[in-house]
């Protein structure tokens, strides 16, 4: 160790810990220190009352004339004079165990559950360790979701982002709850996880992924993280780095395959817009700071898989886009980071399709690298790309029957609006408890296209027609 370094490191035991009587100014959960030593950005401070009651706190920016720390659980019922504020020297952590499946936090990772605080292995920054990008490996596996228009069109792969689109009132949370139910890779006992990180969501939302997981005997396998609506705002910008630190100790420290679930990002994403406002930062697109996208990419890019590692983190991020816009600053900068999308469709959930997820905007960018023979079916990445073209030309048909009417159609577009209705009601459409296999999966997509001549079909091989067509 140089000489450099061990001057730092006794320099910073010396300062951890000294604390500051007064600050300069509170306004909503930021707190304004002046005349402080050097603090490091994101340092974890204590901000004590004139009752002796402590919260915890993060610095947002420092300078030599200033320091904003925001406190987690809000200024409520502190006075300038009296406050206490003492910088601890470091990050905030939190111990990890393969324990804290089965148990439920909050967004710090205390325990809200009645039972006792577990005995961490490991205690880490939950600001989560950097990652060399030629340690990454490329996604390849499949996961079976047991849900048609996923695993048929818009494939999972080990260690993909792969956020829901929606918005309010659409069933995304059921079919967020159902894929933690039913996913699996094929071919490889494994040892799977779930963490659930919900940021200002109501206390009925949470209920449900809570009763579904203990429903289904998957709850033992589950840890939640619930910053709910009535919690301080401003602990949701936290809650999914204490998430993703769990996970990526579960994953690269224990060998599991994690999946991932964060809703909803959008109120993520209105308190980062909330703290920038009370900061007098310039204001970007709608309002948002200007690094939303690097704030968003620095959660997301914590998934992935390692060279070395045996586990793996697979992110389903859930978003509700404002008016359903799905060229938002929110949806739009998530799609730049993420390896494709799902989207909902208001108009297919008002026809009673569950789940409503839309055909064409919908896709997976890394599919097509884990389907396939050995993979999935040797008919799979043809078969997708047919259901896309014949599924497109329904949308064409659909909108100039609205204009023309029906009886104007030709017999072939009537055979493509039955081969719609069928690939809606048979192939998309399942139930909510209703787990099929890949194989069930793409015989359904056959049974769809079987309703179309087969000269229609271009995508396909003549093998392939031989085979499955009919």
């Amino acid at each position: 160790m140089s000489d450099s370094t061990i001057l730092y490191e006794t320099q910073k035991k010396l300062l951890a810990g000294r604390e500051y009587i007064g600050v300069d100014r509170i306004d909503g959960p930021l707190v304004f220190i002046r005349k402080t030593h050097p603090v490091g950005y994101r340092e974890l401070v204590e901000c004590i009352d004139e009752n002796g009651c402590t919260r915890l706190g993060m610095v947002l920016d420092t300078s030599s004339t200033i320091v904003v720390a925001q406190i987690f659980g809000g200024t409520s019922g502190l006075r300038m004079p009296s406050t206490h504020i003492r910088f601890r020297g470091e990050p905030l952590r939190i111990e990890v165990t393969e324990k804290m499946l089965g148990r439920i936090f909050n967004g710090l990772g205390q325990p809200i559950d009645g039972g006792p605080a577990p005995v961490g292995d490991e205690e880490l920054n939950v600001n989560g360790k950097p990652i060399n990008p030629t340690a990454r490996e490329y996604p390849r596996d499949f996961i079976q979701t047991g849900i048609s228009v996923i695993d048929g069109m818009n494939t999972l792969i080990r260690g993909q982002k792969l956020p829901i689109f929606s918005g309010n009132g659409l069933p995304h949370n059921e079919l967020a709850a159902q894929i933690a139910r039913q996913a699996k890779i094929r071919g490889a006992e494994t040892k799977f996880a779930v963490v659930f990180a919900a940021m200002g969501v109501k206390h009925d939302v949470a209920r449900y992924f809570i009763k579904s997981f203990e429903e289904s005997g998957v709850l033992e396998n589950v840890a939640l993280f619930l910053s709910l609506a009535d919690d301080p705002s401003i602990e949701r910008l936290i809650t999914p780095r204490t998430a993703l630190t769990l996970a990526e100790y579960l994953a690269f420290e224990r060998d599991m395959h994690v999946l991932i679930i964060m809703t909803d990002m959008a109120n993520y994403c209105e308190s980062l817009r909330e703290i920038s406002t009370i900061r007098g930062e310039i204001p970007s697109r709608k309002g948002y700071p200007g690094y939303l996208y690097s704030d968003l990419a620095e959660l997301y890019e914590r998934s992935g898989m390692l060279k070395g590692y045996k586990g793996s983190i697979t992110q389903l991020p859930i978003l509700t886009m404002p008016n359903d816009d799905i060229s938002h600053p929110i949806p739009d900068l998530t799609g730049y980071i993420t390896e494709g999308q799902i989207v909902f469709e208001r108009e297919m959930h008002g026809r009673g399709i569950y789940p409503p997820v839309a055909g064409l905007p919908s896709l997976s960018r890394l599919m097509k690298d884990g389907i396939g023979k050995d993979m999935t079916r040797e008919d799979h990445p043809h078969l997708a790309s047919q259901l896309f073209a014949a599924y497109s030309y329904v949308k064409d048909v659909r909108n100039l029957a609205s204009v023309i009417g029906e009886e104007e159609l030709t017999p072939l577009d009537h055979q493509y609006l039955e081969f719609g209705e069928a690939f809606e009601r048979k192939f998309v459409t399942q139930d909510k408890n209703e787990n099929r296999t890949v194989e069930e999966t793409l015989n359904l997509g056959w049974e769809a296209l079987s309703l179309l001549p087969v000269e229609e079909l271009h995508r396909v091989t003549e093998e392939e027609l031989e085979k499955y067509y009919g």
